[in-house]
């Protein structure tokens, strides 16, 4: 990077992919300062969000006034990459439109006023310049000349084949709620999991989330109530296979990957309980706990806890009954334990689903040992969505203030959340029930 020593007044432009996301941007196109190349890079080699970036030289809401952008752009900062002995391309690039070949053509010629000394290779350059248009976010209304215009040299692509080859479809074992790998990548990169962490995951289903994480070079390890589901037995999610096969498990997942090393365990248990000694810490905990939906919420219990036993009755039914497990509780048992066992900077990621109409920030849960960092809508329905919730632990947890700080109404379980099955059934007549049902398995829930 010492082309980079010295130069002043740089911009980088993230060129965004919106095709695997439930919401929309008014522009797929974002400029970001006040960061080096080497900062770029970085995000790059992560992000399954951006498509590219590029060291931003003019823009402009039309091609004479990129014109004059780029004629003030410091010549100090063009020049280690315009000289004779330098190779170069460039490429023409629209979000919205396609341009036919002649146009595109035309697009480059345009640009001779930029003092390009190096020669053009097509196939190995040295350095790749491209022209970026942005013709809105509507399909259906395109304008003729695009709403804004961008000039950089490409520095990086992003991880976008890891959503191709980490695909849900091709995996060797999956389950009705199967989180899809684009969005398991963007939670480990709000969790910020990188090499030799140690993740968790107390709702880890098939094991998906795992997976992401174990790309970066996390170990991994997961507790879920599902018997079946931890042990590969059953019926199968697949259309076309009635029984899961002998091989069918998380660690078979991981090691389809090459990442069979990062595996720590999984194990049934139920989340509700404390399992799990005092002083054992994670770096992260990434999660999707369940809404009701596709599967249902429920905790282990006793025959005691659901009806009164006769007075003659001393001893206590060692057969677990399966009891609800009501979404408020859920959270509030899940921000507790994160509380006690993530190590202090470490972050906890997980989904909470709302009724859209009513909600609110208020609704989000909150413990006093965790800072809220991101709160992020991804749409499921006409009326429901969830939030991606990613907080960081702050500081440990005391017994001296617990029973102080959780008595504060901010701290109390938000009940509200413990309809959301009614409230995404109701309002779905049966024409659409399918449909919806079908878009909900498609994002994992």
């Amino acid at each position: 990077m010492a082309a980079t020593t010295g130069r002043s007044c740089l911009q980088y432009l993230i060129h965004l992919a919106q095709d695997n996301l439930d919401f929309r941007l008014p522009t797929p196109f974002w400029v970001l300062g006040e960061l080096c190349e080497e900062d770029v890079h970085g995000i790059m080699t992560r992000s399954v969000c951006a498509k590219s970036a590029f060291e931003l030289w003019g823009h402009g809401k039309t091609h004479c006034e990129l014109k004059t952008s780029l004629l003030k752009y410091p010549k100090e900062n063009m020049s280690p990459y315009t000289q004779k002995d330098s190779t170069y391309r460039i490429n023409v690039y629209t979000f919205n439109k396609t341009l036919e070949f002649k146009d595109r053509i035309e697009r480059i010629d345009a640009l001779d006023y930029l003092s390009f000394d190096g020669t053009v290779n097509l196939k190995t350059p040295q350095h790749t310049f491209c022209l970026l248009e942005d013709y809105g976010t509507d399909p259906n209304n395109i304008p003729d000349q695009p709403l804004y215009v961008y000039f950089g040299r490409w520095i990086a692509d992003g991880q976008r084949e890891l959503i191709r080859s980490y695909s849900v479809k091709n995996r060797h074992f999956i389950g009705n709620t199967s989180m899809e790998a684009c969005l398991s990548f963007i939670m480990a990169n709000h969790a910020g999991v990188k090499k030799n962490d140690l993740v968790f995951d107390p709702f880890v289903g098939t094991g998906s989330l795992l997976i992401a994480c174990s790309h970066f070079g996390a170990y991994v390890c997961g507790t879920d109530i599902d018997y079946n589901t931890i042990h590969g037995k059953g019926r199968s999610s697949r259309t076309n296979q009635k029984w899961r096969g002998p091989d069918e498990n998380i660690r078979a997942n991981l090691r389809q990957y090459g990442k069979e090393m990062t595996y720590v365990d999984v194990m049934v248990s139920d989340a509700s309980k404390r399992i799990w000694r005092t002083g054992l810490h994670f770096d992260a905990i990434i999660t999707d706990p369940p809404y009701g939906i596709r599967e249902s919420t429920r905790r282990t219990g006793s025959h005691k806890d659901v009806t009164k036993p006769p007075e003659d009755y001393f001893g206590e039914s060692h057969v677990p009954v399966s009891m609800a497990y009501h979404l408020s509780d859920i959270f509030a048992d899940l921000l507790t334990f994160a509380a006690h066992h993530l190590v202090m900077g470490g972050r906890l990621v997980y989904w909470l689903p709302v009724h859209s109409p009513e909600y609110c920030d208020e609704m989000v849960p909150l413990h006093p040992c965790l800072k809220m960092i991101s709160n992020s809508e991804q749409t499921l329905s006409s009326h429901t969505s969830r939030r991606l919730i990613t907080m960081e632990k702050f500081k440990e947890p005391e017994e001296s203030d617990a029973l102080v700080d959780m008595s504060e109404p901010c701290y109390s379980p938000y009940q509200g959340h413990n309809a959301f099955r009614e409230k995404y059934f109701s309002g779905v007549n049966k024409r659409g029930l399918k449909e919806e049902e079908d878009k909900m398995h498609i994002n994992g829930v």
